[in-house]
Order: structure tokens, then sequence, then C-alpha cells
């Protein structure tokens, strides 16, 4: 495509897009969970990226608790099996190499991957952070506190953490992207 027909996507483009074109562009905005931008997209038009948040956001607050528990539980562990096997998501393989996550030593991999191990063990799902503009040392002594929490405080944490996650994803989207531009000729 030439790029002289491109233009900065824009929360309009967003919101003029229908339903199903609409979930295939943010769909993986909350990691394997098209649910929620299907639930958002009837809060169109959104007059800014925080209405468009707000709208998922809120598309997981009203979801059922199972349906809340199946979104955390989307979530790779970090610098788990997923990231050894090349299969994380394009945007959790970037917020976890922003982390140094890939950088890990083997006795910090031990680290991580047993207070993983923990967290899952005592919570049932997985360990959830928005990761970006942390250290990985300082995401491992996260954990470790956290493990000290009930399990309602820690699955509200990881809900409050994927809208983080989901907003970071945002931004990162409008700032990057283009959009085709729908131009006539005259005949």
């Amino acid at each position: 495509m030439d790029a002289s027909n491109l233009h900065p996507l824009t929360v309009a483009d967003i919101s003029a897009l229908g339903r199903d074109d609409f979930v295939a562009r943010l769909g993986d905005i909350f990691e394997h969970s098209p649910w929620v931008a299907e639930r958002a997209w009837v809060q169109r038009p959104f007059r800014d990226v925080d209405a468009l948040h707000a709208a998922m956001a809120a598309a997981v607050d009203n979801a059922t608790a199972t349906e809340q528990l199946a979104l955390i539980r989307a979530h790779p562990e970090l610098a788990g099996r997923e990231a050894a096997a090349g299969t994380l998501t394009a945007a959790s393989t970037g917020e976890q190499r922003g982390a140094g996550l890939d950088r890990c030593s083997a006795e910090e991999l031990a680290r991580l991957r047993s207070l993983n191990a923990a967290y899952r063990e005592r919570f049932g799902f997985p360990f959830v952070i928005a990761v970006k503009g942390r250290s990985r040392y300082e995401i491992m002594d996260i954990i470790e506190a956290r493990l000290k929490s009930d399990a309602d405080t820690e699955f509200r944490t990881c809900l409050d953490e994927i809208a983080k996650i989901g907003r970071l994803r945002l931004d990162a989207l409008f700032a990057r992207a283009t959009f085709p531009m729908h131009t006539t000729t005259a005949a």
C-alpha cells in the first residue's frame, strides 16, 4: 500500500469500524479475550483513548467472575513456558523484553519461576502485572510481596493490572499505527 494513502490511526477511525473489524483490530488489547472489545464496541463513538479504555475496562468489570478469571488465566506467566517456547503474543513478548525478563540469569530465572509457581499454587491463576517501567528485580520483589495478600485482593489486583496493560497497549497502538485512507477518484 502506498504510504501516501495512510494517516495516523485515530479514535474516530476505530469508532467508525463495524463490530467485526473493531474486534479484529482491538481483540488482543486484553490478552486472548476479544469479548472485551466486542462488548466495548456498543459504547461507540469514543471521544478519545480515555473513553475507549474506560469502555473496555467497564466490559471487564461488568463480566462474570468466571469470565474475569478466564481473562486473568489468559495471561502468560512472566518468563514462563510460553516465553521459553516463543509462543507469547507480540505484545507480551515486547513487554517482557522491556522489563529485562529475557535477560534473566539462571538463578534469576529459577527464582522467578519458583515465585510464579508459588503464586499459581496459592491463588489458582498466574501473577499479572503491568511490567512497563519495572525491572525484573522489582517484579520479583512485587510477586513476593503479593504472595502475602488474600485471594480476593489478588483477584482484584490482577484485574486492575490487566486494565493498566490494556491502556498501555492502546497508547502504543495509537502512537504507532496508521490507517488506510479511503480515497475516491472522480470519473
